[in-house]
């Protein structure tokens, strides 16, 4: 049999190589039964096997989402995909394989997209630099928004972090085919999808799954409780004029509960427990009780991260970086978990002559991803950590290091022209390689042993800086 057609459990499955040759790539594997109707709000569900070959060489639908590809004047497309592929299987995974290695590292990547877009086949995540490195790795989709994440009685709750358990499960019983080492599984991800790995450190059904994680900009204090989750979804019903029921929702077309994201924007999620963890920027997250950082972790190795200007891209592709004001500073303040004036204090302290805009990117900034990811890796004990430094000069150089300016190097993708040029994430000058080559390998060496190269964080706090010292 040709090492292009894989005998997956379910069914054979029909790959592509590379130009080069040396990769293998499977596209648009299912993991779970394309969810229709009711089955959008209920657990995943096995996927019926297959007669014959399946061909898995082109990209496959996506999850139902609004179309975000811009932030401003910024293109995000590389970032959030080509939006809503309408198809109901969706719940698939794309494999990029070596094609002359045996028991490889396996990395499964989580998509962010703040819980409502974003794709495992946006052109940002493409893992042929990590197969051509002799690394297994496996991008997925998961349900988004409102069948993702919308707490529904008569349904269970978190439906979009369940389907990256089955994709995880899928993994275990399935990657051996491709030449991946089932018992050395690294799951990593981004913004949502880093949120997401850190409810699964706290997920006992998760344990087993992965033996190693890495939190890229996300947080372990970014879940809703009962109480705000329930918020959204009497708004929800409410708006759709129907009962805040599964069994409701499900009469409700797709093209409809797209259309009703939009209108949930801008509740008021605070309570006299919790601050809303999101800030706004969506309704949708985990659920749960407590929040994973304050809950029991599951012992796998972590390596943790936050970029150093991680909300410069919510003000400056908007032109609000530069025009902010000492009210839009005490008010996005107002809005953080904490005393607003203690608040701005600390970040002068730590900023001194900062502008407004950037006291105010620095405050949105901790409250989303900084407090969250310090309690995680401070929590878990032993962790890894890492920040993001270089600064992009996208946006007539405001952009800097941004939430998600790390993950082209990562990928090392530097060569994808949507990046480059005016509105591109990395700017019109041309970006370090040498800082891609790094951080890839760091991610590549910690999914082999668990180091990635610097000791962990420790009582000495102990931060790997990357791009430091290659700014733009």
């Amino acid at each position: 049999m040709s090492d292009l057609i894989v005998a997956t459990a379910d069914g054979a499955v029909r790959g592509a190589a590379t130009s080069e040759g040396a990769v293998r790539r499977f596209l648009a594997v299912p993991y779970a039964a394309p969810p229709r109707g009711i089955g959008r709000f209920t657990p995943p569900l096995p996927h019926a096997p297959w007669t014959g070959v399946r061909d898995a060489v082109a990209p496959g639908p996506t999850a139902p989402q609004p179309r975000r590809d811009a932030f401003g004047s910024l293109d995000m497309s590389p970032y959030f995909g080509p939006g809503w592929i309408r198809g109901d299987a969706h719940l698939t995974v794309n494999v990029w394989a070596p094609r002359d290695a045996e028991r490889c590292p396996v990395m499964v990547f989580v998509h962010g997209g703040g819980f409502v877009a974003g794709s495992g086949r946006a052109p940002l995540y493409d893992g042929a630099a990590f197969a051509r490195d002799g690394v297994v790795l496996v991008t997925l989709n998961y349900r988004l928004g409102i069948a993702g994440f919308l707490d529904l009685p008569g349904a269970p709750p978190n439906r979009g972090l369940l389907d990256v358990i089955a994709a995880l499960r899928w993994v275990r019983r399935t990657i051996a085919v491709f030449r991946g080492d089932p018992g050395n599984v690294t799951l990593f991800g981004q913004s949502a999808g880093a949120t997401l790995i850190a409810g699964l450190l706290a997920e006992p059904s998760a344990a087993g799954l992965f033996r190693r994680a890495i939190v890229q900009s996300g947080s372990g204090l970014g879940a809703f409780s009962p109480e705000q989750a329930a918020r959204v979804t009497h708004a929800a019903a409410a708006t759709l004029g129907i009962a805040p029921t599964a069994a409701a929702f499900a009469d409700v077309p797709d093209d409809q509960l797209i259309a009703l994201i939009a209108k949930l924007n801008g509740l008021d999620l605070r309570t006299p427990e919790r601050d809303d963890p999101l800030m706004g920027l969506s309704p949708f997250s985990l659920v749960r009780e407590r929040q994973p950082a304050e809950s029991p972790l599951t012992r796998v190795d972590l390596l943790v991260g936050t970029n150093a200007e991680e909300a410069n891209l919510y003000l400056a592709p908007q032109g609000n970086l530069t025009t902010s004001t000492a009210e839009d500073v005490r008010r996005t303040a107002a809005a953080a978990p904490g005393d607003p004036d203690a608040l701005i204090a600390a970040i002068r302290a730590r900023r001194p002559g900062a502008g407004h805009g950037e006291v105010r990117s620095a405050l949105l900034a901790d409250a989303l991803f900084g407090n969250g990811s310090r309690r995680l890796f401070e929590a878990h004990g032993d962790a890894h950590v890492y920040e993001f430094a270089w600064r992009s000069p996208a946006v007539d150089g405001h952009l800097g290091a941004a939430h998600t300016v790390e993950l082209p190097f990562v990928f090392d993708r530097l060569d994808l022209a949507e990046l480059r040029g005016p509105q591109g994430l990395l700017g019109p000058a041309e970006p370090p390689a040498s800082l891609a080559a790094e951080m890839h390998a760091a991610w590549i060496a910690f999914a082999r042993s668990g180091n990635p190269g610097w000791p962990p964080y420790g009582p000495e706090r102990r931060v790997r800086r990357f791009g430091a010292d290659a700014r733009s």
